[in-house]
Parts: C-alpha cells; sequence; structure tokens
C-alpha cells in the first residue's frame, strides 16, 4: 500500500505578546511509503513453546551442543571431559606447562598457608582447620573445577560470616565439639546448596547479589574484620564477640590495661611490613612474589624471634600446638538433629552464596584475561561438591580466594595443577612441618588477616556507582552502615532487600517517554533528550520501556492518561491542532500479561469516549499474539513503525478528492 505524505502547517501563538509563528513538520518523508502490515510470530504449539522459554531461562548457553551429531562413544568421552574437565586438558599437558604451573602452586602455598591458619581462627575454628581446609579443596577443585588461575582455600569474608552467625548461638570457647560439628555441618550444607543451584541451572540465584551490594558489604566486612584484629595486634585477652562497630571500639577502650607493649611494637612492625610489600606490588605487578612471599616470611621470622626471646618475654600469646598428620574424616561430627539444625542450615546457605559469588566471579575475572570462558554452572556444581566432600574431611567452607588466584595468575599458573602442587606443599605441611608454628605468635596472623581483607576496601567503585547510578550507590550504603552498626548477616539482608527494591522499582514504575521527529527522517526520538525532535501535530508519540506486567498495568494507565491530559493542555494553552491520536511505541515491550492486555483493552474505550484514536506499533512476536488472540485492536490500529503510523494516518484525515 502506498500514501504520498505532504507536509503539515500549523499556527503556534508564543507567549502573552500576541506573536504568530507558522512551523512547518514532516508528518512523513515527502515520498511514497510503504505501509507493512504487522505480522504473528510462526504458530507453535503449548509444548514448543514451554520448552523454548524453558530452554531459553535454564540453558542459555546450550550446553548439551558439543554432543550434537556425536558417536555414543565421542559423547561418553565428551561427558566425563564435562564432569571431569582435568580429562580435557591432561591430554596436552607437557612439561613447560608443570614447570609454570609449578612455581604458580608453591607461590600461592607460601601464602595459603599462613592465611588458612589466620582465617580459621576468623572464623572461631582451630588453626588446624584452615590448614587442612587448604589440602583437601585444592586437589578436589583440580578435578572438578573449569578454571585454570582460580586458586582454592578459605577466605576472609566465608570465615567472617561462619564464625560470626555460629557464635551468636553456640559459644566456640564454652562448646568447642559442638561448635565444630556446626562448622563441618554448615560446610556440608553450603556445598549441597551450590551443587543444587548448578545442577538445576538456577545460578541466576546469586545475581540477587549485585556488584554494588558487595562492594559496600566487603568494605564493611573488611573494616569489621580489621577491627576484630585490634585484639591480637594489642594483646588483648578479654574481648567481646559481637561484630558491631561501636562494641568493637568500646571492648578496645575498656580494656587498654591488657594492652601489651611488646606485642604492639611487633605487630605494628609487621603490619607495616606487609602493606609495604603489598603497596610495591600493587605498584608494580611483576614484583608480585614480594607481597605474596611476604606473609610466610613474616610467620617463619616473627616465629623465630619469640623462640629466640620466650625467656624475657611473656606477654606475647603463641598458636602453641598443632596436631601432624592428614585430614582426619569427619563425617561421624555432620550435624543433622538437634535444635542447632537450623543454625547450621542457614549459615551454610549464606556462607554458601558468599563464596560462590566470591569463586564465579573470580574465575570469570581472569578466565576473559586469557581468553577462555568458565561455565558458571559447572562452576557451581565443582565448588558444591568440594565443599561436601570437605565436610567430611574436617575442612570448613572454602573457594576461589582473589588475593590468591591473582597471585596465581601473575606467577605463571597455566592449569590447575597450581591447586594439585599446593595441596602437596601443604601435604608436606601437614606431615612434617607442624612442630614448627608452635612458636607462631598470634600477632602476626592479626596482622596477616588486615593486610589481606584491606584490599576488599574498594572506595574507587564505590564513587563509580555514585557517578553512574545513585540507586546502586544506595544499595552500596546500606550495605555498608548495615554491616558496620547491625550486623554481619543482617548488613547482606538489607543489601540484597535494597537490590530486589530496585529491581521491583524498575517493574512496577516503568519508564514512558514522549516522542518527537527528527527533521527530514524517519526517526522518532524522546523529546527530552533530543532537543532538534519537534512534535507531530495532531499526535501524541508515547514509548514505554518495559514489559507490561500486573505489578505495572495500573500505573501505565494512569501515566499514560495523564501524559494525555498534559498534551491537551499544552495544544489549548498554545492554539495548536486539535489532538486526535495517540500512537505508543511497543518496541522495547518484551512481554504481557493478561493485566496487560485488560489494561490496553480499557485505555482504548477511555481514549474512544474521549474521540482520540489508539494505535500501537512494534509490538514483539509474544506481544503481538496475545493481542491478535484477545482480538482488542483492529488490524488498521497496528503499525511496523512510527513513520508509516503518522504517514498512513494523516493520509486517511486528507479529505478525499
Amino acid at each position: 500500500m502506498g500514501v504520498t505524505s505532504d507536509r503539515v502547517e500549523y499556527v503556534c501563538r508564543y507567549g502573552g505578546n500576541g506573536t504568530t509563528t507558522s512551523v512547518n513538520v514532516s508528518t512523513a518523508a515527502e515520498v511514497t511509503m510503504e505501509i507493512h502490515s504487522v505480522c504473528l510470530p510462526p504458530k507453535e504449539s503449548t509444548f514448543q513453546k514451554l520448552k523454548h522459554r524453558l530452554s531459553e531461562i535454564f540453558f542459555p548457553d546450550d550446553p548439551l551442543y558439543r554432543f550434537k551429531d556425536q558417536t555414543w562413544c565421542k559423547k561418553l568421552v565428551l561427558g566425563l571431559q564435562f564432569l571431569f574437565p582435568i580429562l580435557q586438558w591432561g591430554s596436552h599437558y607437557d612439561l613447560n606447562l608443570f614447570k609454570c604451573d609449578v612455581v604458580s602452586g608453591l607461590t600461592i602455598a607460601s601464602l595459603a598457608i599462613p592465611q588458612g591458619i589466620s582465617y580459621a581462627q576468623l572464623a572461631n575454628l582451630p588453626p588446624i582447620i584452615g590448614l587442612y581446609s587448604s589440602f583437601v579443596p585444592p586437589l578436589m577443585y583440580s578435578l572438578l573445577g573449569s578454571s585454570r588461575h582460580l586458586a582454592v582455600g578459605p577466605v576472609s569474608i566465608a570465615s567472617l560470616v561462619m564464625g560470626t552467625m555460629l557464635s551468636e548461638k553456640v559459644s566456640p570457647v564454652q562448646h568447642p565439639t559442638l561448635y565444630l560439628k556446626l562448622a563441618f555441618t554448615a560446610t556440608f550444607f553450603a556445598g549441597l546448596f551450590q551443587a543444587s543451584l548448578g545442577f538445576l541451572r538456577l545460578g541466576f540465584v546469586i545475581d540477587f547479589l549485585s556488584k554494588a551490594t558487595l562492594v559496600g558489604f566487603m568494605a564493611g566486612a573488611a573494616i569489621i574484620v580489621s577491627l576484630q584484629q585490634l585484639k591480637g595486634l594489642l594483646g588483648i585477652v578479654h574481648f567481646t564477640t559481637k561484630m558491631q562497630l561501636i562494641p568493637v571500639l568500646t571492648s578496645v577502650f575498656h580494656h587498654t590495661k591488657e594492652w601489651s607493649w611488646e606485642t604492639i611494637v611487633m605487630g605494628f612492625s609487621f603490619l607495616l611490613l606487609l602493606l609495604t610489600t603489598r603497596h610495591i606490588s600493587m605498584k608494580k605487578p611483576k614484583l608480585f612474589w614480594i607481597s605474596a612471599a611476604a606473609p610466610l616470611t613474616s610467620v617463619i621470622f616473627s616465629t623465630l624471634l619469640v623462640f629466640l626471646i620466650k625467656s624475657k618475654v611473656h606477654g606475647i600469646s603463641i598458636i602453641g600446638h598443632l596436631q601432624k598428620g592428614l585430614n582426619p574424616t569427619s563425617t561421624n561430627m555432620l550435624y543433622f538433629n538437634g535444635q542447632f539444625l537450623a543454625l547450621a542450615i542457614k549459615t551454610g546457605i549464606v556462607t554458601g552464596i558468599l563464596s560462590l559469588t566470591e569463586g564465579i566471579a573470580v574465575g570469570r575475572t581472569f578466565a576473559s584475561l586469557k581468553n577462555y570462558q568458565v561455565d558458571g554452572n559447572k562452576e557451581m556444581m565443582a565448588i558444591g561438591l568440594m565443599n561436601m566432600a570437605s565436610s567430611c574431611t574436617s575442612c570448613y567452607v572454602t573457594t576461589g580466594s582473589f588475593s590468591r588466584s591473582a597471585v596465581n595468575y601473575n606467577a605463571g599458573a597455566q592449569t590447575a595443577v597450581s591447586n594439585i602442587v599446593l595441596a602437596g606443599t601443604v601435604l608436606v605441611t601437614l606431615l612434617f612441618l607442624m612442630p614448627l608454628f608452635y612458636y607462631t605468635p598470634n600477632v602476626i596472623l592479626a596482622a596477616i588477616i588486615i593486610t589481606a581483607v584491606i584490599g576488599l576496601i574498594d572506595y574507587k567503585a564505590a564513587y563509580k556507582l555514585w557517578k553512574v547510578d545513585k540507586l546502586d550507590f544506595l544499595a552500596c550504603i546500606c550495605s555498608f552502615f548495615g554491616v558496620l552498626f547491625i550486623s554481619v548477616p543482617l548488613g547482606l539482608g538489607i543489601a540484597v532487600g535494597v537490590s530486589v527494591f530496585k529491581i521491583l522499582l524498575h517493574v512496577t514504575r516503568p519508564n514512558t517517554l514522549v516522542l518527537g521527529n527528527i527533521p527530514a527522517t524517519q526517526i522518532y526520538q524522546s523529546l527530552n533528550r533530543y532537543k532538534e525532535a519537534s512534535r507531530v501535530p495532531s499526535f501524541l508519540i508515547l514509548a514505554i520501556e518495559s514489559p507490561i506486567y500486573f505489578a505495572n498495568s495500573t500505573y501505565l494507565q494512569e501515566r499514560l492518561l495523564r501524559w494525555v491530559r498534559e498534551e491537551e493542555e499544552r495544544i489549548k494553552a498554545n492554539h495548536e491542532s486539535t489532538l486526535k491520536c495517540i500512537i505508543i511505541d511497543m518496541t522495547s515491550v518484551t512481554a504481557i500479561d493478561s493485566s496487560g492486555i485488560d489494561m490496553v483493552c480499557e485505555l482504548k474505550k477511555m481514549l474512544d469516549k474521549r474521540s482520540l484514536e489508539l494505535v500501537l506499533v512494534n509490538p514483539v512476536g509474544s506481544v503481538m499474539e496475545k493481542m491478535h488472540r484477545s482480538n482488542i485492536l483492529g488490524t488498521n490500529s497496528l503499525f511496523l513503525t512510527v513513520g508509516e503510523a503518522v504517514a498512513d494516518i494523516s493520509a486517511s484525515w486528507k479529505p478525499q478528492p
């Protein structure tokens, strides 16, 4: 169908001076325009639609594409390679790769051993548990994981959360055995939850922990962790177990008589050394090995120093005896009934989500640097199975650590064999070197923890959030202050709540725009954004930038009617052409439900009573199909583009010769 459009001249009266200006506005191109019909999507059965929709939800990456057109033997091999990625790259492994992995494995071991002992104390667990957790999990991950650079072991945030949540109900001092049982049980449920998310393809659940909330949460937790280490740095014996800012600072200054000058001198000296090496490595990444070796070096020198002066100085607390030998089985310590089972499950889910978020984010970060892909759902299963197995071998929650993974990457790691080398080094330590840690001072562990967590305070990311998205910054701040002044778990809950509120706000209060024509084109854009865009006489062109659901249908109806009312008032004030047609651009309306259909139907009835025509432009396939079935608009009210709608309707208003 062809339509020839002319310019429409209208008269505008501006201001109160009575002057009149004639303005020419092109309602369409001054050429013959073909009006295209809006087509329905290809016909599909309900089962086909459901299958397609579920496939898009749960299998967006099409993980089974490798199995297409393969023999049964090949499918079996591919299946084993999917479950055990080590089989995929193992056949291509050579001596050169092994040399790189040995160097990186030994490097991260020098960092993992002191951090493992330190983080175990952060979780209120015996130091030996930290070493156990640096042995079995890396071995498991090297078999199941798909990241080449992820260095697995205990991490500060998960350790802090586990220690905080469990110690609120059970004292690790008064009931150490029960506390240990709950820690192992929480680890089991963390792994079960993580593996279930991966197996059921529900990885999008962890997306509710947005980057904005994590920035605030990590910063708040880092400050709380650092302040808690004042107990070790100052040599305080009686210290609060609470994890809020005010109680911690109160406890520090209420126990000034317990401060030990020997501990303070040693602690702050080694803290300054560790922070200096960290700064050097950040400024010059090629010197990464300095900060990587600094913790173990500090442990060795501080242990030697305490051993030499033990007869003269008695104010420095030490780790004491650590049991030699491999991880003992802990299957009999899993706590599956009793009054604290709910606590173990809750702790497991929270720590599982946090460790999963960190592990996958770290894995994907380094994968992007080396141009390979990490399967998120596969990683969830790998980390989950790793934690389930670890809970049976005296380990607590572990995941990929950013600091150790960064060292692993910079040290030249090529495959997951670096984790095997790490585990081997920890094995040697467990079997032969445990007596050497007897005189290791607790103050050096506090210094190591502070140095590790201080990097979690990302003020640059917070400033960027403020510049880019104020609502994201609000989520960040709520998370930050929630952790500092309420509690770590509730701070995380507040952060998630703010993120969910943001989603609901976008869904329930979607954006709507008034569009205008950019002169000499068929382009229609926001009048507010493009100053050169001009209104088309007798038309109000609107755009909806969201799906139309039950949650926003009432709001959209009210907002669209308000646009109509404001446009009529503007036309009356400026003495312009009478409003005749409302065009709604549906390009961004990706979905619509029955409430949305009812809203469109009700809107049409209201506009009909006011002698206004309603036209919809470019509805997507699913929206078009539902509107067609509801039969609320005829084909003459549906157009492919705004330009075609304006041209065709303008032509119909012309008097016929």
